[in-house]
């Protein structure tokens, strides 16, 4: 198996006399889509922190294509390739799409912030990489408030991977958006998946979404991992299981029972 792109190893962070994760491993392939489940205080939003340099470990070891590295910031993180589109999308939705695509980032002639901004070449690119991964927004100086939800998940992807990402960390993309909404970003991470190149960890507490994308798993519970494996080699059931975290399920059931 070629090497993972990302790999962590024995990852721990403690907060004070709290331990969040303790001696988390996980392996991030390019061209999968590794889904990272578990319950609310699992350790999951810390470990995409960590991953992403806002949190730095108290031990373990980030290796970003076999070479050990670390994120001092958020900037480390992007540099290195490993991009996050949060729930809250960092979308501005009174500025238009091309702004929102370029947000920081923006093609001048001549020197930044002297010059004008190349606002056709911005539409141009913004229109293109978003129709690579499934969205054709016809008028890309349209605000983005006219977008819908899975539409604005799909800006953010896209500006993440046109920027350099190689991994894309999801935080729950489709958590509030509708059913059909919800087909879309599923459609939309297929298509990164099918470009080969960039892995994304799709995190999420939908089981039917997990299995509709996913190649491998990684499960969490009290901040370690419960259970990994790739989707041929899990069932469903024990898919079910291991997301309410694992024993402690049929704990739950018995107790139902004795009611």
């Amino acid at each position: 198996m070629a090497e993972p792109y990302v790999r962590l190893e024995n990852i721990v962070k403690r907060f004070g006399p709290f331990t969040a994760l303790n001696g988390v491993n996980l392996d991030v392939h390019s061209g999968e889509v590794h889904a990272l489940l578990g319950d609310n205080g699992a350790g999951k939003s810390t470990l995409i922190k960590v991953m992403s340099g806002v949190h730095a470990p108290s031990e373990g070891t980030i290796y970003v294509e076999g070479k050990p590295t670390v994120f001092n910031s958020p900037r480390d993180a992007t540099v290195a390739g490993i991009g996050t589109v949060y729930q809250d999308l960092a979308i501005n939705p009174l500025m238009s799409v091309t702004r929102n695509f370029f947000m920081g980032r923006e093609l001048y002639k001549g020197p930044r912030g002297l010059g004008i901004m190349k606002m056709g070449e911005m539409n141009e690119i913004a229109h293109d990489e978003m129709l690579k991964i499934g969205i054709d927004i016809s008028d890309p100086t349209q605000a983005v408030g006219t977008m819908s939800g899975g539409q604005r998940q799909t800006l953010a992807i896209a500006r993440a991977i046109h920027f350099g990402a190689k991994v894309l960390i999801l935080d729950e993309p489709t958590s509030a958006l509708g059913q059909k909404q919800q087909m879309g970003v599923l459609k939309t991470i297929k298509k990164v998946r099918k470009r080969g190149d960039i892995a994304v960890i799709f995190i999420t507490h939908n089981e039917i979404h997990s299995q509709l994308v996913a190649d491998r798993y990684t499960f969490l519970a009290l901040g370690q991992v419960i259970g990994a494996g790739k989707k041929d080699e899990l069932e469903h059931n024990e898919i079910r299981r291991l997301m309410a975290g694992g024993a402690e399920m049929r704990d739950l059931e018995q107790e139902l029972a004795d009611i």
